[in-house]
């Protein structure tokens, strides 16, 4: 998870090197009962089987909330959560991929290039 999305950008870097701009995060289980999101700042590649959902409205009395479609089959975009509130939830079990902005992965140097 990143805390913020300023970061120097260095020409010829790939996701997961050293003073990369992207990091993949680990892919995350889609399941059947809905998998929550990780708190972070996402770009999140989706599946044929998998929908992207937020909670549009909570019951305080039955402590129920409801989810909504944010993203529907086969597309993805950009996710913002809170690691409550936003959730994958598939057909059939399967992974997703999210990608978000390096927020602590370690340089060679400096100047790293």
């Amino acid at each position: 998870m990143s805390l913020g999305l300023n970061k120097i950008l260095i020409a010829g870097t790939y996701e997961n090197t050293p003073g990369a701009y992207w990091q993949g995060a680990a892919n995350i289980a889609a399941t059947t009962a809905g998998n929550v999101i990780p708190a972070g700042t996402y770009y999140v590649f989706n599946t044929s089987n998998v929908v992207i959902q937020a909670v549009s409205n909570y019951n305080t009395t039955s402590n129920v909330a409801t989810f909504s479609n944010v993203y529907t089959v086969n597309s993805g975009g950009f996710v913002v959560s809170d690691g409550v509130n936003v959730q994958l939830l598939a057909t059939t079990n399967a992974t997703v991929q999210l990608i978000t902005v390096n927020g602590g992965q370690a340089v060679s140097s400096t100047f790293a290039s």
